[in-house]
């Protein structure tokens, strides 16, 4: 018997593999990885990093927000960049999104990122 429940909105951009958008089990919430995409177009954003920053923190907060939470639920966050120059930008984006307690995070350096994005985000929420 699973305990898992599928986080699924067409607000937020669909999934571009066979993956869910968000998955929960008993107070936890995993939500996939977030690119630039605009939700309404279906395609990613044209804009610099920050833009590109801006769109992936508001699409995990429209999954935040289907999971029946907010950014403040979120414990956990994982920021994967393909080029290292852009970590003071994102950051500079990313604070002003959380207030009070900030999530703990990673930020990493990757080779590649799904639709030639320069930024992705993944999110551990608690209930």
């Amino acid at each position: 018997m699973s305990n898992k429940i599928q986080i699924n909105t067409d607000k937020a951009p669909l999934a571009i593999g066979p993956y869910s958008q968000g998955v929960q089990t008993g107070n936890l919430v995993f939500l996939s990885g977030q690119i630039p995409i605009d939700p309404a177009k279906g395609a990613m954003i044209d804009g610099d990093i920050k833009e590109q920053a801006h769109r992936v923190l508001k699409n995990i907060e429209i999954l935040c927000n289907e999971a029946g939470g907010d950014l403040s639920n979120i414990v956990k966050m994982t920021v994967f960049l393909t080029d290292m120059k852009d970590f003071a930008e994102i950051n500079e984006v990313y604070s002003s999104y959380f207030k009070g307690i900030y999530p703990a995070r990673s930020a990493v350096q990757v080779a590649g990122l799904p639709l030639n994005a320069d930024v992705e985000m993944e999110a551990v929420i608690s209930l």
